[in-house]
């Protein structure tokens, strides 16, 4: 669907027309919601809950505020789903009832759910808590009150317990102070400073940073400005810093940097910058409008629904390949995350604001995710990346982590198995045993180091291969240097960017839609062009080795389900080796206008000189 959003009531439409096609898929007590048949680690029962619970991120703000100047259609519907909300949590909660959640155990996917449920009766207590029964409020209570009665992981999940107590606390309800206070430690374990936190694993700052910590200690700390003020005000403080540089994930036409795991809860990315307008934060609401109601448009013009209009698994298109073990059919619906604007009544600042464009700097440094992000005047953004790792690789983790750069128009692709077509190696060093055709990436790192110029890492993709690879950005294009030392014969990939084979879905009818044509593969002495009418992508060798047209499986990258990846390849017998390689791709320039921006190298005596635009970098 195609929107255009301007006020409050265009996002309640959005959000009434994005959750109207679940109402068929509910139980008949509303407690679960049944989207599909693909399995999920925790099982079905949790899965239907958990699909129940993730709407409430955008239904309790929407209850919540002011809905008198809304249309009588959308305030009518409003109502109806909270009729039938309240029927479901008081049915999911009630032990002997037919359509009980279950108890909460150790780890539980219910623990993740939990916090939907109290937030809602936070802001919504008159609907959903004071015309409850006192059997049924001793029901809701001793459920959530499982939360303090089991183990979690140490990571956001703590996020979600100190939702649960810190709501007790506001109901008048038994809290535990205990839990608060070990979860608050854990969260604070985990903050590095400037505003970034890691979630669990010390080498890991993803999103989860972000729409998961970032986002509900605002929520709560919003909740709990007069229990913990102090604590209320430091993690708005926080914010505000992680800001300054989560801001570069984005472009200003909603576009967001695809990186890390999880991404198929897709326009949950822009639910922390809402809930920093949620906390009063002292921002530009002009620009966190822009960026909200521009990635929930983006959003919506992609075919990220069925025929019946239910969000799938996937991230630009319908695709289980790129899910983790954990994505279950409702899963997705942790985007509603993103609707906390709702909670916003008309007269905030961030529905009075106009919309403004955020001053990005072509060039930033983020110190904490070990990234340097550049932005062009087309809104494309590159974040180029080292030093992440996910240790729990729940579903291609290398690849989610680990490649050489991540782009907002390319997106990155995702191994179905481990030969050169089906690992769809775009933007990596693969390595194979010569003759095997059996390829690994990096997973894991020995040592890494990023500044403002460039980004390396040492690692063993192979036993008795070692690698250190070094990537200079010079947007649109960027070199990499790679010094090999093998003891045994190998075969080596290096992708560039994934191209769409064919014009993408978005398309407007009647603009020539289409498979790419030979002739729009350009070959040059030791490189290769994939020139097709809808984009460039590019891969040239500054040491002599060939270059090919890699056509990978379908359905390996999250932008694009089918694609062609520009690569240099070659064999190099044990020794020790340099291999330097250029990459670009690009939208909106031509391959003789890409090609004329292209850096140049210098190779002499062992040192790499790379120049562009007045810069130099010498390796």
């Amino acid at each position: 669907m195609k929107v255009a959003l301007r006020t409050r009531s265009d996002a309640v439409k959005l959000f009434l027309d994005v959750i109207r096609p679940l109402k068929p898929f509910f139980s008949q007590r509303h407690a679960f919601l049944c989207l599909g048949s693909s399995g999920v680690h925790y099982g079905e029962k949790a899965a239907r809950m958990e699909g129940f619970a993730r709407v409430l991120w955008g239904l309790a703000p929407l209850w919540s505020a002011d809905n008198s100047n809304l249309p009588e259609e959308m305030r009518r519907e409003a109502d109806e789903w909270l009729a039938w909300y309240r029927e479901g949590i008081v049915s999911g909660t009630t032990p002997d009832g037919p359509e009980y959640w279950g108890d909460i155990f150790d780890f539980d996917q219910k623990m993740v759910e939990a916090p939907a449920v109290a937030y809602a009766l936070a802001v919504n207590r008159e609907e959903l808590w004071d015309k409850l029964t006192q059997e049924q409020k001793d029901n809701l209570y001793g459920w959530l009150n499982q939360m303090n009665l089991h183990d979690m992981p140490a990571s956001n999940w703590r996020c979600f317990r100190i939702m649960v107590n810190i709501v007790f606390r506001l109901l008048g309800l038994e809290w535990s102070e205990e839990k608060l206070q070990e979860d608050f430690q854990v969260i604070e374990k985990g903050y590095i400073g400037d505003g970034w936190y890691y979630d669990g694993n010390p080498g890991q700052l993803d999103y989860y940073v972000a729409y998961a910590i970032h986002h509900d200690s605002l929520v709560y700390g919003k909740l709990m400005e007069n229990f913990y003020p102090e604590r209320s005000r430091e993690y708005k403080a926080r914010a505000e810093r992680f800001f300054e540089d989560f801001v570069y994930w984005f472009s200003n036409d909603g576009n967001e940097i695809p990186f890390g795991r999880s991404l198929t809860y897709r326009y949950a990315h822009c639910g922390p910058l809402a809930a920093m307008a949620y906390a009063g934060l002292d921002l530009d609401y002009g620009v966190l409008k822009n960026l909200v109601l521009r990635n929930l448009e983006t959003w919506m013009s992609q075919p990220i629904f069925d025929n019946g209009g239910v969000l799938t698994i996937g991230y630009g298109y319908p695709n289980i390949c790129m899910s983790e073990n954990y994505n279950s059919c409702g899963s997705p619906y942790w985007s509603c995350k993103a609707f906390l604007i709702l909670g916003l009544d008309e007269g905030h600042p961030f529905w009075q604001a106009a919309p403004r464009d955020y001053p990005y700097e072509p060039r930033k440094f983020l110190k904490h995710p070990h990234m340097l992000i550049t932005h062009d005047s087309h809104n494309h953004v590159m974040a180029y990346v080292t030093g992440q790792h996910c240790m729990g690789n729940h579903g291609q983790a290398p690849e989610k982590y680990e490649k050489f750069v991540y782009s907002n128009q390319f997106g990155f692709s995702v191994s179905r198995d481990a030969t050169l077509a089906g690992g769809a190696f775009d933007n990596t060093l693969a390595i194979s045993v010569k003759g095997e055709n059996c390829y690994r990436m990096r997973y894991g790192m020995d040592s890494f180091s990023a500044d403002e110029n460039k980004l390396s890492a040492a690692y063993r993709p192979l036993t008795g291969v070692t690698v250190e690879s070094t990537v200079v950005p010079c947007s649109p294009w960027h070199v990499r240097v790679h010094r090999i030392r093998n003891q045994v014969p190998i075969e080596i990939a290096d992708g560039g960017f994934a191209l769409p084979q064919e014009r993408c879905f978005t398309v407007e009818p009647g603009a020539g839609n289409g498979k790419y044509r030979p002739e729009d593969v350009i070959r040059t002495e030791h490189g290769l062009a994939a020139a097709f009418p809808w984009g460039v992508s590019c891969i040239e060798s500054a040491t002599g080795q060939d270059a090919e047209l890699v056509i990978p499986f379908v359905n390996t990258n999250l932008f694009f389900n089918l694609t062609v990846i520009p690569t240099v390849k070659g064999e190099l017998e044990p020794g020790e080796h340099l291999i330097v390689t250029l990459a670009a791709a690009d939208l909106h320039e031509d391959m003789e206008s890409l090609y004329s921006r292209k850096p140049q190298v210098e190779i002499t005596d062992g040192r790499v000189k790379v120049s562009w635009e007045g810069t130099e970098v010498t390796l």
